[in-house]
């Protein structure tokens, strides 16, 4: 190639080529320069992209992890840029991998409580895995996740609260259902599957349909278990009713136990299982069933027993009742089936009740009739020791009598004072009901009043003879006076053996007398005798013990006959 215009070295000229040649290498040393400086502005301008995009990371890194500053973080103004690029890295590595931590941490935080809130809501299912949580990482502070850690607590402690009303329901439909009889597995597993005892605890079902649902079943297990007992309780009143009424032997009651142990139990102290099962109630209503029919066959025996113990009370109070139309109406009444049998035995238990109440009311009267003839008694036995001419004789027990007839005659003296106290009594009892006290159907102040008379004529009497005794014995004495002594043959008469009532009867101027004819010779020696008149039931009762008590019942009795009307039968 030709050059032209350019210097010839050899010659030392310049030449246009040459020079052409030096401003084009000048020019493309100028375009590399450029280049370099364009280059440099380039990278030193990335350089400080990248170094501001650094720094940017690192305030968001700080601000999402909730820290205001960072230990190793260089002076904006030291060192060149790549030295500052260069030392803030490591702070940016080590921010990264805390907030990948606290990213973890938060995200197993926020999926706890997302599983505990899905089992109380009931959404979570059992063995079911929760899936990562989204975590917002604008905010990865510390009270973030304090405030996280916060939520799951109060949530483990409502978990924790909540299993212990599930375990507490679950043990409680255990015992309910173990007292019922009832099948405790398919009870509990129709609440839930996950309350059966295979599956743990941690995985019981809390939700709020559970726990609706087992508090429920629980008050529903309590209402049937009440009114089980209750039904149980009605059997067993029932059974120890016919027990009692048909006096069935307690070898045969105690097959019945197990149900009258509960007789008077509250529910709560009804634990053991079994007791309130449905075949124990159906048995025991078979029971109550057969016992009811049995009842109905035996009702005439029942009802009569029932009189008997009537007739009884009455007897003891010395109330007189028509026994045969009582017994009569009660047959009459079974026979014709227009009353239940259970009606009849409430209105015979019904008078029972109101004659021991009357009996009570006469108890107080009667045992003072009982003294009174108890004192009557002791005074007849006086008579008849006083009318025995031996009795000062040294014979077997007469030291023994001789006692007995000073206790008598204190006793004897007290009569008049027992028959006053006893007629106040009887009027003001009188008084206070509107009625008459009858004595075995005869009216007791006419039996005392009659017994008055007698004892006040034989008063007389006695002074009568103690008179004419005295008469003979001064005539006696103006004879022996006149004529002398003089021995007789003939027994003188005497009026020891004639003073009152004898066995038989008769007076003691021979003369038969109409109440002493009535004479039943002190009564009995065990002081028990029979009542039969007019056909009545014979009644074991304190007898009248001397002649003119037994006397002053009869004339009492013709006394009262024709105006008081005999006592309603029971």
């Amino acid at each position: 190639m030709a050059i032209t215009g350019t210097e010839n070295p050899l010659l030392g000229e310049t030449t246009c080529g040459s020079l052409l040649q030096q401003l084009q290498v000048e020019q493309e040393c100028l375009d590399v320069y450029k280049r370099k400086v364009d280059q440099a502005s380039k990278s030193r301008a990335l350089l400080l992209q990248a170094l501001a995009d650094s720094r940017l990371e690192l305030a968001r890194l700080l601000s999402a992890l909730g820290e205001k500053s960072f230990v190793g973080i260089p002076d904006k103004s030291s060192g060149t840029i790549k030295e500052q690029l260069a030392a803030i890295g490591p702070a940016l590595e080590q921010l990264c991998r805390q907030k990948k931590e606290r990213i973890k941490e938060s995200a197993d935080v926020l999926s706890q409580i997302q599983k505990i809130r899905g089992e109380i809501s009931g959404t979570l299912k059992i063995s079911e895995k929760m899936g990562t949580s989204a975590v917002n990482e604008e905010d990865l502070s510390l009270n973030k996740l304090d405030e996280y850690r916060s939520q799951l607590q109060e949530l483990q402690k409502e978990k924790s609260e909540r299993l212990h009303k599930v375990l507490d329901f679950v043990s409680t439909v255990h015992d309910l259902c173990a007292v019922l009889g009832m099948d405790f597995f398919s009870s509990i597993t129709e609440v839930h599957p996950s309350l059966n005892d295979s599956v743990g605890v941690q995985s019981k079902s809390i939700s709020n349909d559970t726990l609706l649902k087992l508090s429920k079943m629980v008050i529903e297990l309590k209402e049937d278990k009440r009114m089980r007992l209750q039904k149980l309780q009605e059997l067993a009143a029932q059974l120890t009713d016919l027990w009692n009424l048909m006096d069935t032997p307690m070898e045969e009651r105690s097959l019945f136990n197990h149900v009258t142990c509960y007789i008077s139990a509250t529910v709560d102290e009804v634990t053991v299982p079994g007791a309130l099962a449905l075949d124990l109630i159906e048995q025991a209503e078979v029971e109550v069933e057969r016992l009811d029919q049995l009842k109905a066959s035996k009702m005439k025996e029942i009802a009569l027993k029932r009189q008997t113990e009537l007739e009884d009370v009455y007897a003891r109070a010395h109330i007189e009742t028509d026994s045969a139309a009582a017994r009569e109406r009660i047959i009459s009444l079974i026979d014709s089936g227009n009353l239940e049998p259970s009606e009849l035995l409430t209105d015979m238990d019904n008078r029972i009740l109101k004659a021991k109440e009357e009996a009570l009311s006469r108890k107080e009267i009667l045992e003072r009739v009982e003294k009174w003839m108890s004192a009557c008694e002791e005074e007849s036995w006086l008579e008849d020791y006083n009318r025995d001419e031996n009795r000062y004789n040294a014979s077997r027990g007469a030291h023994l009598n001789l006692k007995r007839a000073e206790k008598a005659r204190i006793l004897v003296n007290k009569i008049p004072a027992l028959v006053d106290a006893l007629v106040a009594k009887t009027r003001a009892w009188e008084e206070g009901r509107g009625m008459s006290f009858m004595y075995d159907g005869v009216s007791l102040l006419a039996m005392l009043d009659e017994y008055t008379m007698l004892r006040q004529e034989r008063e007389e009497e006695k002074r009568r003879l103690r008179g004419q005794k005295r008469f003979q014995e001064q005539l006696n004495t103006e004879q022996e006076a006149l004529f002398g002594s003089r021995p007789s043959p003939a027994r003188p008469l005497g009026p020891k053996k004639v003073m009152g009532p004898r066995a038989n009867g008769g007076a003691s101027n021979g003369t038969p007398s109409r109440r002493l004819s009535l004479n039943t010779h002190h009564g009995s020696s065990n002081g028990v005798r029979s009542v039969s008149r007019d056909g009545k039931r014979e009644v074991s009762r304190p007898a009248a013990p001397v002649n003119y008590v037994a006397i002053a019942k009869e004339d009492a009795v013709c006394h009262v006959s024709g105006s008081d009307p005999a006592p309603a039968s029971p």
